[in-house]
């Protein structure tokens, strides 16, 4: 039996030792929250306060280059992996992803942030402990926000 989107998104934050994952239950359909999570072009830069500008070429495609632009024109290439439930975002750097499942009467959301290289891991470790839990929350209480409005 393969695991939920969201477990499969909490193992992949303890492997990483991701700095940023938070998990909710939001009281909204799941079709509403997914639909704000996966338009990824249109909602990435309402959620992430750094990103000016999230470029995904159309298609039904579940692999696909996208393009991360930031308020001082800076890109960042990034692979995107885009499913029902299910969104994984790698560059060169950094690690990306959100997963939702129907929960009782709502949904079940969780996101991720994490650093890739090992590198990183001391910074990513202040970050956590610093930033990590609150802008999890903000951007799953800005998802809810989002969401409630469609």
């Amino acid at each position: 039996m393969s695991a939920d989107p969201v477990r499969r998104l909490r193992v992949l934050a303890a492997g990483l030792h991701a700095p940023m994952y938070t998990e909710e239950h939001l009281p909204l359909p799941y079709e509403r929250v997914w639909a704000v999570a996966s338009d990824l072009s249109a909602e990435l830069p309402h959620l992430v306060p750094f990103l000016r500008e999230f470029h995904v070429p159309p298609g039904d495609a579940d692999r696909k280059q996208a393009l991360a632009i930031g308020p001082s024109s800076l890109t960042e290439s990034f692979e995107v992996r885009l499913s029902p439930g299910w969104c994984l975002m790698q560059s060169r750097l950094i690690v990306g992803g959100m997963a939702a499942v129907p929960e009782g009467d709502g949904t079940r959301f969780a996101v991720l942030g994490a650093a890739r290289p090992t590198a990183l891991r001391p910074a990513q470790w202040l970050y956590g402990r610093l930033l990590g839990d609150r802008r999890g929350r903000k951007f799953v209480r800005r998802v809810a926000e989002r969401a409630e409005s469609r």
